[in-house]
Protein backbone atom coordinates (compact mmCIF):
# COMPACT_ATOMS: atom_id res chain seq x y z
CA UNK A 1 0.00 0.00 0.00
CA UNK A 2 1.51 3.43 -0.88
CA UNK A 3 2.36 5.53 2.43
CA UNK A 4 1.16 8.53 1.60
CA UNK A 5 -2.55 6.71 1.82
CA UNK A 6 -1.26 6.01 5.31
CA UNK A 7 0.18 9.49 6.07
CA UNK A 8 -3.10 10.95 5.09
CA UNK A 9 -5.27 8.76 7.07
CA UNK A 10 -3.00 9.71 10.14
CA UNK A 11 -3.61 13.24 9.91
CA UNK A 12 -7.00 12.86 9.18
CA UNK A 13 -7.97 10.92 12.70
CA UNK A 14 -5.24 13.01 14.46
CA UNK A 15 -7.21 17.00 13.09
CA UNK A 16 -10.33 14.93 14.44
CA UNK A 17 -9.35 13.58 17.53
CA UNK A 18 -6.48 15.36 19.30
CA UNK A 19 -8.19 18.37 20.50
CA UNK A 20 -10.94 15.91 22.62
CA UNK A 21 -8.42 13.26 23.22
CA UNK A 22 -5.47 15.29 24.27
CA UNK A 23 -6.47 15.85 27.63
CA UNK A 24 -5.64 12.45 27.80
CA UNK A 25 -2.04 12.86 28.27
CA UNK A 26 -1.84 15.30 30.84
CA UNK A 27 -2.23 13.12 34.23
CA UNK A 28 0.22 12.88 37.07
CA UNK A 29 0.10 9.23 38.63
CA UNK A 30 1.70 9.24 42.38
CA UNK A 31 2.26 5.49 42.60
CA UNK A 32 1.02 3.74 39.30
CA UNK A 33 4.04 5.61 37.40
CA UNK A 34 4.50 2.24 35.37
CA UNK A 35 1.51 3.38 33.57
CA UNK A 36 2.95 6.36 31.94
CA UNK A 37 4.31 4.72 28.85
CA UNK A 38 0.89 2.43 28.58
CA UNK A 39 -1.28 5.54 29.08
CA UNK A 40 0.30 7.47 26.32
CA UNK A 41 0.45 3.82 23.48
CA UNK A 42 -3.34 3.36 24.33
CA UNK A 43 -4.21 7.05 23.97
CA UNK A 44 -2.53 7.21 20.76
CA UNK A 45 -4.64 4.28 19.49
CA UNK A 46 -7.72 5.92 20.36
CA UNK A 47 -6.38 8.93 18.09
CA UNK A 48 -6.07 6.51 15.26
CA UNK A 49 -9.37 5.14 16.06
CA UNK A 50 -7.56 1.81 16.42
CA UNK A 51 -10.41 1.03 18.63
CA UNK A 52 -10.03 -2.95 18.67
CA UNK A 53 -6.26 -2.67 19.87
CA UNK A 54 -7.22 0.07 22.59
CA UNK A 55 -9.68 -2.57 23.89
CA UNK A 56 -7.26 -5.31 24.03
CA UNK A 57 -4.24 -2.70 25.63
CA UNK A 58 -7.15 -1.62 28.39
CA UNK A 59 -7.59 -5.27 29.19
CA UNK A 60 -4.23 -5.67 29.87
CA UNK A 61 -3.88 -2.13 31.94
CA UNK A 62 -6.99 -3.08 34.03
CA UNK A 63 -5.62 -6.23 34.86
CA UNK A 64 -2.30 -5.14 35.58
CA UNK A 65 -3.54 -2.10 37.80
CA UNK A 66 -5.76 -4.87 39.80
CA UNK A 67 -2.81 -6.94 40.52
CA UNK A 68 -0.71 -3.86 41.24
CA UNK A 69 -3.36 -2.09 43.91
CA UNK A 70 -3.12 -5.23 45.61
CA UNK A 71 0.69 -5.41 45.15
CA UNK A 72 1.33 -1.59 45.91
CA UNK A 73 -1.40 -2.32 49.32
CA UNK A 74 0.74 -4.81 50.57
CA UNK A 75 4.14 -3.60 50.15
CA UNK A 76 3.22 0.22 50.95
CA UNK A 77 4.67 2.62 47.93
CA UNK A 78 6.96 5.26 49.61
CA UNK A 79 10.75 6.21 49.51
CA UNK A 80 12.67 2.35 50.05
CA UNK A 81 16.69 2.13 49.61
CA UNK A 82 17.26 0.37 46.53
CA UNK A 83 18.89 -2.85 48.69
CA UNK A 84 15.11 -3.26 50.13
CA UNK A 85 13.43 -3.72 47.14
CA UNK A 86 13.34 -7.09 46.80
CA UNK A 87 12.30 -7.84 50.08
CA UNK A 88 9.71 -5.21 50.26
CA UNK A 89 7.82 -6.23 46.50
CA UNK A 90 9.44 -10.29 46.73
CA UNK A 91 6.32 -11.52 48.58
CA UNK A 92 3.57 -9.28 47.32
CA UNK A 93 4.65 -10.05 43.64
CA UNK A 94 4.84 -14.33 44.18
CA UNK A 95 1.24 -14.02 45.83
CA UNK A 96 -0.88 -11.60 43.64
CA UNK A 97 0.93 -11.72 39.90
CA UNK A 98 -0.71 -14.64 38.67
CA UNK A 99 -4.00 -14.39 40.27
CA UNK A 100 -7.10 -14.31 37.75
CA UNK A 101 -8.93 -11.35 36.70
CA UNK A 102 -11.89 -12.31 38.33
CA UNK A 103 -9.67 -13.36 41.89
CA UNK A 104 -8.12 -9.95 41.39
CA UNK A 105 -11.54 -8.08 41.25
CA UNK A 106 -13.11 -10.09 44.56
CA UNK A 107 -9.61 -9.01 46.39
CA UNK A 108 -9.63 -5.71 45.32
CA UNK A 109 -13.11 -5.53 46.59
CA UNK A 110 -12.00 -6.59 50.13
CA UNK A 111 -9.40 -4.67 50.79
CA UNK A 112 -11.30 -1.64 50.03
CA UNK A 113 -9.38 -0.57 46.75
CA UNK A 114 -12.67 -0.95 44.93
CA UNK A 115 -16.29 -0.29 45.65
CA UNK A 116 -19.27 -2.55 45.21
CA UNK A 117 -20.72 -0.93 42.23
CA UNK A 118 -17.06 -0.66 40.81
CA UNK A 119 -16.84 -4.40 41.43
CA UNK A 120 -20.00 -5.44 39.58
CA UNK A 121 -19.61 -3.45 36.50
CA UNK A 122 -16.23 -5.48 36.42
CA UNK A 123 -16.94 -8.66 37.57
CA UNK A 124 -20.62 -8.70 35.18
CA UNK A 125 -19.59 -6.58 32.22
CA UNK A 126 -15.99 -5.91 31.51
CA UNK A 127 -14.62 -9.50 32.65
CA UNK A 128 -17.41 -10.54 30.27
CA UNK A 129 -17.72 -8.53 27.36
CA UNK A 130 -13.95 -6.80 27.33
CA UNK A 131 -11.70 -9.40 28.23
CA UNK A 132 -13.58 -12.61 27.20
CA UNK A 133 -14.93 -10.58 23.96
CA UNK A 134 -11.48 -9.20 22.90
CA UNK A 135 -8.42 -10.66 24.72
CA UNK A 136 -10.03 -14.04 24.63
CA UNK A 137 -11.51 -13.58 20.88
CA UNK A 138 -15.07 -14.88 22.72
CA UNK A 139 -17.78 -12.95 20.52
CA UNK A 140 -20.60 -14.91 22.71
CA UNK A 141 -21.99 -12.67 24.77
CA UNK A 142 -21.13 -9.54 23.06
CA UNK A 143 -23.34 -10.90 20.09
CA UNK A 144 -26.04 -12.55 22.40
CA UNK A 145 -29.12 -10.17 21.70
CA UNK A 146 -28.82 -10.26 17.61
CA UNK A 147 -31.54 -12.37 16.82
CA UNK A 148 -30.94 -16.29 15.51
CA UNK A 149 -31.92 -15.29 12.55
CA UNK A 150 -31.84 -11.82 9.94
CA UNK A 151 -33.19 -11.97 6.42
CA UNK A 152 -30.84 -11.04 3.62
CA UNK A 153 -31.71 -10.68 -0.49
CA UNK A 154 -29.45 -12.27 -2.50
CA UNK A 155 -29.59 -10.89 -6.70
CA UNK A 156 -27.96 -11.76 -9.60
CA UNK A 157 -26.16 -9.11 -11.32
CA UNK A 158 -26.51 -10.91 -14.45
CA UNK A 159 -30.07 -10.78 -14.34
CA UNK A 160 -30.68 -7.58 -12.44
CA UNK A 161 -34.33 -7.99 -12.61
CA UNK A 162 -35.21 -11.32 -11.52
CA UNK A 163 -36.92 -11.32 -8.28
CA UNK A 164 -34.49 -11.21 -4.98
CA UNK A 165 -34.24 -14.27 -2.96
CA UNK A 166 -34.72 -13.87 1.22
CA UNK A 167 -32.36 -16.09 2.53
CA UNK A 168 -32.18 -16.23 7.03
CA UNK A 169 -29.00 -15.72 7.90
CA UNK A 170 -27.65 -16.41 11.97
CA UNK A 171 -24.58 -13.59 12.50
CA UNK A 172 -24.01 -14.79 15.41
CA UNK A 173 -21.80 -17.73 14.15
CA UNK A 174 -20.81 -16.45 10.71
CA UNK A 175 -17.08 -15.32 11.35
CA UNK A 176 -17.72 -12.23 8.28
CA UNK A 177 -20.38 -11.05 10.58
CA UNK A 178 -19.26 -11.81 13.45
CA UNK A 179 -16.14 -9.92 12.89
CA UNK A 180 -18.36 -6.79 11.56
CA UNK A 181 -20.61 -6.73 14.74
CA UNK A 182 -17.14 -7.11 16.80
CA UNK A 183 -15.58 -3.50 14.78
CA UNK A 184 -19.41 -1.72 15.30
CA UNK A 185 -19.25 -3.02 19.26
CA UNK A 186 -15.53 -1.54 20.00
CA UNK A 187 -15.96 1.40 17.77
CA UNK A 188 -18.73 2.39 20.39
CA UNK A 189 -17.13 1.67 23.35
CA UNK A 190 -13.23 1.36 22.85
CA UNK A 191 -13.32 5.43 24.47
CA UNK A 192 -15.58 5.23 27.17
CA UNK A 193 -13.89 1.83 28.12
CA UNK A 194 -10.61 3.42 28.00
CA UNK A 195 -12.05 6.55 30.19
CA UNK A 196 -13.46 4.17 33.15
CA UNK A 197 -9.89 2.41 33.36
CA UNK A 198 -8.12 5.41 33.55
CA UNK A 199 -10.35 7.06 36.33
CA UNK A 200 -10.56 4.08 38.07
CA UNK A 201 -6.43 4.52 38.25
CA UNK A 202 -6.82 7.76 40.05
CA UNK A 203 -9.49 6.38 42.39
CA UNK A 204 -7.43 3.36 43.49
CA UNK A 205 -3.85 5.70 43.84
CA UNK A 206 -6.51 7.83 46.42
CA UNK A 207 -7.63 4.92 48.09
CA UNK A 208 -3.57 3.41 49.02
CA UNK A 209 -2.93 6.60 49.64
CA UNK A 210 -5.77 6.81 52.01
CA UNK A 211 -5.33 3.85 53.78
CA UNK A 212 -1.28 4.17 54.36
Amino acid sequence: MNKEIFEKSFIEKLDKNFPELSKNFDFRFKIFSEFNTLIFELNKCLILELNRASITLTNHLLERLLKLALIYNESGFGPTPLEEWNEKFGEPTKKYSSISLGNSIELCKKKGLISVSEKDILFNTIRVLMRNGFSHADSTDILANIPDETPMFVGNLKRPNDKLKEVGLNQKIIPTFQALQMEDFAKENAKPYFHFVFKLIHKIENRIIEKK
